[in-house]
């Protein structure tokens, strides 16, 4: 039996059941009768209803055709990024191996969201199976903390490759890039168990409104019914050892990439070093400037944590290809030969 007398609210094998004012707590001999009452006031919930962006018809056409352009600018830049880099025996270096797994997360991550969304503003129900739910809010919470490794790794690679430019490919081997991927795999899918196995067990109440356009953990806890003060401790432990952690790793290595820059006598030298890490300093500024910051705002389901969550899981995967593509001569050089060698097999 769990009892606590805190805002008139009695718990009972982790249901909240409200009491009146200045009532008695219950006793032993009526546990029985409250957990029917229990089980009579929480029915199962089995869907949530996904309000989305808007809820005028009109505006959801409107928003349909805008991200389903989104979308498939997403697919088309990110395989395009994956075939150049493959195709290109130029790219066959750490940076672009890193790059092509980041393109594939971009792929793996508007994903796992924007098909949903898609489907939701052409129907009227709006509805999404619990299961399907806790699913999409895994793989949400574990593609992005993927990312937030990665990039991490890719500023380590930054810094290697201009602090130590001769010995790049010797420190960054095959096996430790492959490793540091698998790695960073790794410890953002097992973060995002440990957080969904938690939320598994939550009750949910009768009110089945989700306001959001996708499942995250933070807009699921407020329709729990039960104690949900654990999941909140742990996504916020998650998210400051995760994300703050991979941040801060972040911040390291451009302060000693900035310090041996300033070192660099040339003008020209310091600005070639530069622009190797334009392209990744933009997309950690893309990513950690939305997705970051829509998991420490208070109130969830607001209009902001909305479009910062559509900003780091809609739009940041449909611009990281064009910044690495417009940004990187390589890229772009390994982009024209790609095409021209297309073409001039046609003619």
């Amino acid at each position: 039996m769990l009892t606590s007398r805190a805002e008139e609210s009695y718990y009972l094998l982790d249901l909240k059941i409200l009491l009146p004012q200045n009532s008695v707590l219950p006793t032993e001999n009526s546990e029985r009768t409250l957990l029917y009452m229990a089980m009579k006031n929480y029915s199962a919930i089995s869907e949530f209803i996904l309000l989305g962006l808007s809820i005028d018809p009109s505006i959801q056409a409107i928003l349909f055709v805008l991200f389903f352009l989104i979308y498939l600018f997403t697919l088309m830049g990110n395989f395009l990024m994956l075939l150049v880099i493959r195709a290109d025996s130029h790219l066959h270096m750490p940076m672009y191996f890193f790059l092509r797994q980041l393109s594939f997360l971009d792929l793996c991550h508007s994903s796992v969201t924007v098909p949903k969304m898609l489907e939701n503003l052409l129907s009227e129900s709006k509805t999404i199976f619990v299961e399907s739910c806790l699913a999409q809010a895994f793989f949400v919470f574990a593609t992005g903390g993927t990312e937030a490794c990665l990039l991490a790794v890719m500023a380590y690679d930054r810094y290697v490759a201009i602090s130590s430019p001769l010995l790049y490919g010797q420190v960054m081997s095959n096996q430790l890039c492959v490793g540091m991927v698998w790695g960073s795999w790794g410890l953002a899918f097992v973060d995002a168990l440990i957080n969904i196995l938690l939320a598994v067990n939550l009750d949910y109440c009768e009110d089945q409104t989700l306001p959001h356009f996708s499942c995250e953990l933070s807009s699921l806890f407020p329709l729990s019914c039960s104690d949900t003060s654990t999941n909140f401790t742990l996504l916020l432990c998650s998210s400051v050892l995760h994300f703050f952690g991979t941040f801060i790793m972040i911040v390291f290595s451009y302060v000693r990439i900035v310090s041996t820059i300033l070192s660099i006598s040339s003008t020209s030298g310091r600005s070639k070093a530069f622009s190797t890490c334009s392209s990744h300093l933009t997309t950690v500024i893309l990513f950690y400037g939305s997705g970051f910051l829509s998991y420490l705002l208070p109130t969830s389901g607001s209009h902001l944590a909305m479009m910062l969550s559509l900003q780091y899981s809609v739009v940041t995967p449909m611009l990281n290809p064009l910044v690495y593509s417009l940004q990187n001569k390589e890229v772009k050089a390994a982009m024209g030969r790609m095409f021209r060698k297309y073409f001039h097999s046609l003619m």
